[in-house]
């Protein structure tokens, strides 16, 4: 199945309700419907089956409301996919302790760690968030003010604040996608990951002879594969950052006077 994406709708229509600047109109008495509440229970659908399975109808249904009631607050559900990503990003924010003060790796540490623990609770924002089509809400525009932020003080030209911020971004977004995959592959074939895995590795330790393959066998039966996910997150972040710090420390060597 193809991953929803966000962006085919009208810029301006989807940027004004993510940002709240419109309001439909109070007509009659209040309404029991809002843009936060359609928007609540399309997340709710979305972390139950996957975005593929999203529509207009099932989330009017999970109300208990018409399906043409819906787009008096939302047009349609490219609007709606691009109000239920930001609404997911504020969490990132929710997650960061109050009056963080860190090192500007501490902080690019927090930013992608936040990423990752929304990223597991809501494995679908993954397939959402593809850099350029996402339109940038209240959360969106907070999330990467803090992330820029903590590199603006480091010797970075802003060119290179932009690809900083991406790459880390983009490490976490691969990682998530990962477990998004198999949380898809197991709900779309009723296989759980783990089972199948036991039931493969039998077979596999009869193909991989210490003979013909000497050091993924060594590997393989050091238990090296059996990395809990988390260890395997924080290895790659923090060797990222050290590239990152070695360009920073570099640029300071350069131009000790500035």
């Amino acid at each position: 199945m193809a991953a929803e994406k966000p962006g085919r709708s009208d810029p301006a229509r989807t940027l004004a309700l993510l940002w709240r600047a419109k309001e439909p109109p109070a007509r009659g008495p209040k309404p029991g419907l809002s843009v936060d509440r359609i928007v609540a229970a399309a997340i709710g659908l979305a972390d139950d089956s996957g975005v593929g399975s999203l529509s207009m109808r099932r989330v009017a249904e999970r109300l208990g409301v018409g399906t043409m009631s819906l787009y008096t607050y939302v047009p349609g559900k490219d609007e709606l996919l691009n109000l239920m990503l930001d609404a997911v990003l504020a969490e990132v924010e929710e997650r960061r302790p109050v009056g963080f003060i860190g090192t500007w790796r501490e902080a690019l540490e927090q930013h992608a760690r936040a990423d990752r623990a929304v990223a597991l609770r809501h494995p679908w924002v993954v397939s959402l968030s593809t850099p350029g089509l996402m339109l940038m809400g209240p959360a969106e525009t907070a999330r990467s003010e803090f992330a820029m932020k903590a590199v603006s003080e480091i010797g970075l030209t802003q060119r290179e604040m932009v690809d900083v911020v991406n790459l880390v971004d983009g490490y976490v977004r691969g990682v998530a996608q990962i477990t998004a995959d198999i949380g898809t592959a197991n709900r779309e074939s009723d296989v759980d990951y783990e089972d199948w895995w036991e039931k493969a590795t039998p077979m596999l330790e009869r193909f991989i002879q210490q003979s013909r393959y000497p050091t993924l066998y060594a590997v393989w039966n050091s238990g090296a594969f059996e990395t809990p996910p988390e260890e395997g997150f924080e290895f790659g972040l923090q060797r990222l950052l050290d590239g990152v710090e070695q360009l920073v420390e570099a640029r300071a060597a350069a131009s000790p006077g500035d």
